[in-house]
């Protein structure tokens, strides 16, 4: 991708897999680990979508206990868990070819940075307790706007600090609405594909789709 002048990565599900805190519970959750997993991010992110259409911000912290009270209740976990999960989550795991990638992206002089529905603190901890810190020029976070992606005024953020063209931004996300919606705003979006889903029906097809965040290096 040619005149590409920093690489913005979304956070959850993209660098950081958000299936790993209940992974790490599994043992006592039992074989119900996964789709309670699943239905544990599709109600967060349902959330931020309905607080954004209804003016009703919560920070996403407060959606991911929210939501994780409602995945708890419908999957029958014992509530004794909920502190250990929501402690698992603010130390999700990275995919194992981050920090590679991040390593080699970074050696190549890229401007590389975060655009992310989480708080500042929740992804700085994030980055600071997988030893990624010193890959990332920024952290942007949809707090100083006080609404979620997919909406423009969230990717306005990086293209505002660095006061360049929308073109010249790559932006990843393993979310197909999130590809969308930087796509449709003007970024060269990017679809990491990491479980072989079909990409949605919403008025944009991603520029390049890749398997991991690996798949980039054969593009810069």
């Amino acid at each position: 991708m040619k005149n590409i002048k920093a690489i913005i990565f979304d956070a959850y599900g993209t660098l950081f897999d958000v299936n790993s805190a209940a992974e790490k519970c599994k043992n006592k959750i039992g074989d119900k680990w996964e789709p309670f997993a699943n239905f544990w991010r599709t109600t967060q992110l349902e959330y931020t979508w309905l607080r954004s259409l209804m003016g009703r911000h919560k920070n996403f912290w407060q959606i991911t206990e929210d939501s994780l009270d409602k995945s708890m209740k419908v999957f029958e976990i014992e509530s004794s868990l909920k502190s250990e999960l929501l402690n698992l989550y603010k130390v999700l795991s990275p995919f194992k070819e981050v920090q590679e990638t991040l390593k080699i992206l970074k050696e190549k002089n890229y401007k590389l940075a975060i655009l992310s529905n989480g708080t500042p603190s929740l992804i700085n901890e994030l980055v600071k307790s997988n030893n990624l810190e010193n890959f990332f020029d920024d952290i942007f976070s949809i707090e100083s706007v006080g609404i979620y992606k997919p909406s423009s005024q969230v990717y306005d953020l990086p293209i505002k600090k660095y006061n360049i063209k929308k073109n010249e931004v790559a932006f990843l996300s393993s979310n197909t609405w999130d590809v969308s919606g930087g796509g449709n705003y003007g970024f060269e979006a990017i679809w990491v594909n990491r479980n072989s889903n079909i990409f949605d029906k919403l008025d944009y097809k991603p520029k390049i789709e890749i398997k991991d965040l690996s798949g980039l290096l054969n593009e810069f």
